[in-house]
């Protein structure tokens, strides 16, 4: 393990290109909701969140937080590691969430072969997947180089209708401008808000092995090769949009575990944390994009649904296919369908209901308490209020963001959405974080799911009067 002056590995860059998407109505609707961030230098409070957010991040990435992590934190950063790959073509790393039986089987079903080469559970579970990550990484993407120089790629003006969401004394490049590496400068990024590997004044970077069991280093996916993010804009975390999105989606899909599911979300973008890649700030703008997005997939969105995407997931190697395409016009009947295919998967190769199967578990998510501790300590990062107005207040869902039940109901459908509504406004998490602003979108940046799917659970227990087993 080495420290490292952030300043000096600047030698080691070199430069990545991302491609741009065209912004759609969907994008617009997450630049708005993360635009606080642009507006952090406006206020005292902004600013002493701004110094918090670099103080927590390296308190986090050297261990010296002592975040209640599910392993100790010499395995934890050995995961981190491994989870700096994405399997966002059938959510397999994350499907250790799902408690040993399940995790396993699934694993042995979703995997890769390499970094392109894949398969499938099935058939609507690969649609579910390929549709639903494209649409929250749309949004993910969308917001890296707007807030750093309010462009699409670095070079491409945005629309009007975008600019406008920076008036109002909003700036670009706040991480940059506020961490004295302002885009262009020697050790930063090209276009503005430089990652935590270019700002921190010391860097831990370590060894371990990648998601395949090769040897590996964390600056390797740092500096290159196998990944450069010298130049890719740190606001929000794109890795935390798609742990969470498919974590999600795992947890809608096996009722029985979205709690763990849900730990094992924010663990993913806690890993971005650890690895030196992502600030606290960019984990909860990751998070609350992937959220927003998901719950109006669920509400079949018109903004959201029936359009043609890119689709990553495939069935068997024979079919790897970049050009491929997806598209869902009813949402939740694919989610219907990918749930029958994950059970009748689950029962095939468990032997018993789904309850029990995902009761077996000898993970590290197996302890409660833990996983309540941990996932606690992710939701605000204990970064300072910004918004007073919303601190100390509880958010009506319902009148905000109701679609954000969908999120509840999706998993338990016994309960109606003006229930789940209820649900997630009574868990809510602590409010005037720099995101919950009041609005729609700020409601996801407070989402405390895992204590509402407890909640929920045990609402629909409650009612079922003894029949069969919950999923």
């Amino acid at each position: 393990m080495r420290h490292l002056p952030a300043l000096g590995l600047a030698a080691l860059c070199l430069t990545v290109s991302v491609s741009a998407l065209a912004q759609s109505q969907a994008n617009l609707s997450a630049l708005r909701g993360l635009a606080a961030v642009a507006r952090l230098p406006q206020s005292p409070a902004g600013q002493a969140a701004l110094a918090a957010n670099l103080t927590v991040t390296g308190d986090i990435q050297s261990g010296a937080a002592k975040q209640p992590t599910l392993l100790p934190f010499a395995e934890q950063r050995l995961l981190a590691l491994k989870d700096c790959f994405i399997t966002d073509g059938n959510a397999t790393q994350l499907a250790d969430g799902l408690g040993t039986r399940i995790g396993e089987a699934y694993q042995a079903k979703a995997r890769y072969a390499d970094h392109k080469t894949f398969t499938s559970v099935s058939p609507a579970l690969a649609k579910l997947i390929g549709y639903t990550n494209n649409v929250t990484k749309s949004d993910s993407n969308a917001g890296k180089y707007f807030f750093a120089n309010a462009t699409q790629d670095g070079k491409t003006p945005v629309s009007e209708e975008a600019t406008a969401i920076l008036a109002n004394g909003a700036v670009t490049d706040v991480f940059g401008r506020a961490y004295g590496r302002p885009a262009g400068t020697p050790g930063s990024d090209a276009f503005g808000n430089a990652r935590p590997v270019q700002t921190l004044p010391v860097l831990t970077a370590y060894r371990g092995e990648d998601y395949f069991g090769h040897p590996s280093h964390s600056l390797d996916w740092l500096r290159g090769p196998n990944q450069n993010l010298t130049d890719s804009p740190s606001f929000p975390s794109g890795h935390t949009t798609y742990g969470t999105t498919e974590s999600m989606l795992l947890a809608i899909l096996v009722p029985s575990r979205y709690r763990q599911m849900v730990v094992r979300a924010a663990e993913y973008g806690n890993d971005r944390i650890v690895v030196g890649a992502h600030y606290a700030m960019d984990v909860i703008g990751g998070r609350a994009t992937s959220l927003h997005a998901l719950a109006h997939l669920l509400a079949n969105d018109p903004a959201y649904v029936g359009q043609i995407r890119v689709n990553p997931a495939v069935l068997d190697p024979a079919s790897a296919d970049t050009t491929k395409t997806v598209s869902l016009s009813d949402y939740p009947a694919v989610v219907k369908a990918a749930r029958a295919e994950l059970d009748a998967f689950v029962a095939q190769t468990c032997g018993a209901d789904i309850a029990a199967c995902a009761a077996q578990d000898q993970s590290r998510f197996k302890d409660e308490a833990a996983n309540a501790a941990f996932y606690a300590s992710t939701q605000t990062y204990g970064l300072p209020v910004v918004h007073p107005e919303t601190a100390g207040k509880t958010e009506d869902v319902a009148a905000l963001a109701p679609e954000a039940g969908h999120l509840l109901t999706a998993a338990f459908p016994e309960l109606s959405l003006a229930e789940a509504n209820r649900i997630l406004t009574e868990t809510q998490g602590p409010g005037g974080g720099f995101l919950d602003d009041g609005s729609e979108f700020g409601v996801y940046a407070r989402l405390n799911l895992y204590e509402a799917a407890g909640k929920a659970a045990t609402l629909v227990a409650s009612r079922r009067n003894g029949a069969a087993p919950a999923r």
